[in-house]
């Protein structure tokens, strides 16, 4: 290091042009006309001519891995009662709400066991009988987040569980 050479400190955003050189002590000016003092060893230089002759290598940006199992769409669950049994007349309301709850446990069971990260159930607009029975037990389980598939939730025949 020498009097004019360009220097940096090491670890800090300081820079400037070497003005004496007292044995192990270098003192330079920064842009501003602010004077410094350093050890030879916090200071490294400043110049640009050390890189001309390096060569750049550009390595491929390495592809995040993504499982099989994640990639695929959701699954839905129709919960409306002629999905669910062969003689939908057979049933009065009560057993229809009832099979319904039962059906939407045993998906959502299903799910967790298969680490599934999203469900979308569809359970119509109606008289909003089965929406509200959804909505109970969605709000009773834990480990998951849901929200309506419109923005007017009362407009909205489906619901998007994402589970933790």
């Amino acid at each position: 290091m020498k009097i004019g050479d360009k220097v940096s400190v090491v670890d800090e955003d300081l820079s400037g042009m070497i003005t004496s050189v007292n044995g192990n002590i270098v003192v330079f000016k920064d842009e501003y006309g602010f004077t410094y003092q350093y050890p030879k060893e916090k200071l490294v230089p400043k110049n640009a001519d050390l890189y001309e002759n390096i060569r750049v290598v550009k390595k491929a940006e390495p592809q995040k891995v993504i499982s099989k199992k994640h990639q695929k769409n959701h699954m839905v669950l129709d919960l409306h009662f002629e999905n669910l049994v062969k003689n939908p007349s057979d049933y009065d309301s009560f057993e229809r709400l009832f099979i319904q709850k039962a059906k939407l446990t045993e998906v959502l069971d299903f799910c967790r066991k298969h680490y599934l990260k999203r469900l979308e159930i569809v359970h119509g607009i109606g008289d909003g009988t089965l929406q509200r029975m959804v909505m109970d037990v969605l709000e009773s389980q834990r480990d998951l987040d849901f929200y309506n598939k419109e923005i007017l939730h009362h407009q909205s025949g489906a619901v998007m569980i994402e589970f933790h």
